[in-house]
């Protein structure tokens, strides 16, 4: 293996990792309500599509605080059986998630997976240049759970497209 192959296998390995640890800054800056900080992670005209769409900084930063402001109290993000394929600067692959939350007072249990397209920044960070996420199912946790089933009206646009017809909507 050449020097130059092997420098090419790092800086992929590296771009991997930073990735990983931009995913999961994500979570952690959403989980904690560090709104600024968690619309640094995208890039400036970065997306976040799912529940509805706010593009941009200034719109990320209001639409995660006014989301926890809502009927939507409390949520904690765990991903996992992360994928990510990297081509030079840019890259795209999917994450898990498992969402408990807190809706109007209630337990709720929601999963899903995010679709990310991430770009190195013209600072050399790894950013969002889109997040979107889709649901397998959500609802309170009292109900249980199926595939397809939306019991929270807003989650209910952002339905993972492979369960469409198999549950309902409130």
């Amino acid at each position: 293996m050449s020097r130059t192959d092997l420098e090419a296998r790092i800086r992929r390995l590296e771009d991997i990792e930073e990735i990983r640890q931009l995913r999961a800054r994500y979570c952690q800056y959403l989980d904690d309500g560090r709104w600024s900080e968690l619309a640094e992670l995208f890039t400036a005209d970065g997306a976040f599509v799912g529940l509805s769409t706010a593009r941009g900084r200034d719109e990320l930063r209001t639409f995660f605080a006014e989301l926890q402001s809502g009927p939507l109290q409390a949520w904690w993000h765990f991903s996992s059986n992360e994928t990510i394929t990297v081509d030079g600067d840019e890259a795209r692959g999917e994450t898990w998630l498992d969402q408990p939350c807190v809706v109007d007072g209630e337990a709720h249990i929601a999963a899903g997976r995010y679709q990310d397209d991430v770009v190195r920044d013209s600072d050399g960070q790894w950013r969002f240049r889109e997040r979107k996420v889709t649901f397998f199912f959500w609802g309170p946790l009292a109900s249980g759970w199926a595939p397809g089933r939306i019991e929270w009206r807003p989650a209910a646009g952002a339905l993972d497209q492979r369960y469409r017809g198999e549950g309902s909507a409130r």
